[in-house]
């Protein structure tokens, strides 16, 4: 399996992929939104593929702020579905620490599973200070303080526009 940044002709696989992970088919729209987006950050936007050139996993991760300063927002996190639990999605989310800690980020967060995100090191954004954007997140609201956080990075979590247009 190979890690690599997203082209503009993966995107119709790319969308394809998102479709077939996910039972809403408004995070393909999301997607198509954040490619879109001021928010759009090339370099975190990664493709699993298989040596035979087969899209395997996707994820992008986009611009956003906590209070005023910059942070990460991740997700989606996409997968084939005859290809989950086979380590698509932890290569795809290792690489994605590994770059924004390489771009000097200093937080990423996301809205996701509590069973899958800790074992990266996500905690409960809340204990870091960061606000959900709706309280009714709880403990699914995470973020993982990278290599350049700084403490006192605080306040409420806005994400990329399209995640609030939806």
């Amino acid at each position: 399996m190979i890690i690599r940044r997203e082209r503009a002709d993966d995107r119709p696989e790319l969308l394809a992929v998102v479709q077939a992970a996910f039972a809403d088919p408004g995070e393909a729209k999301l997607v198509r939104g954040l490619f879109a987006s001021r928010e759009y950050l090339p370099g975190l936007s990664l493709v699993a593929e298989s040596v035979r050139g087969e899209i395997l996993g996707y994820v992008i991760t986009t611009r956003a702020w906590i209070g005023g300063q910059e942070s990460l927002g991740l997700g989606p996190l996409a997968v084939q579905p005859e290809y989950q639990r086979q380590g698509v999605g932890l290569a795809l989310m290792e690489a994605s620490i590994a770059e924004a800690n390489a771009m000097g980020e200093s937080t990423l967060v996301l809205l996701g599973s509590t069973d899958y995100f800790p074992r990266f090191g996500f905690v409960p954004a809340d204990s870091l200070g960061i606000v959900p954007p709706d309280p009714s997140w709880g403990s699914h609201f995470m973020a993982l303080a990278l290599a350049s956080h700084q403490p006192g990075s605080h306040g409420v979590f806005k994400y990329a526009a399209p995640f609030t247009s939806r």
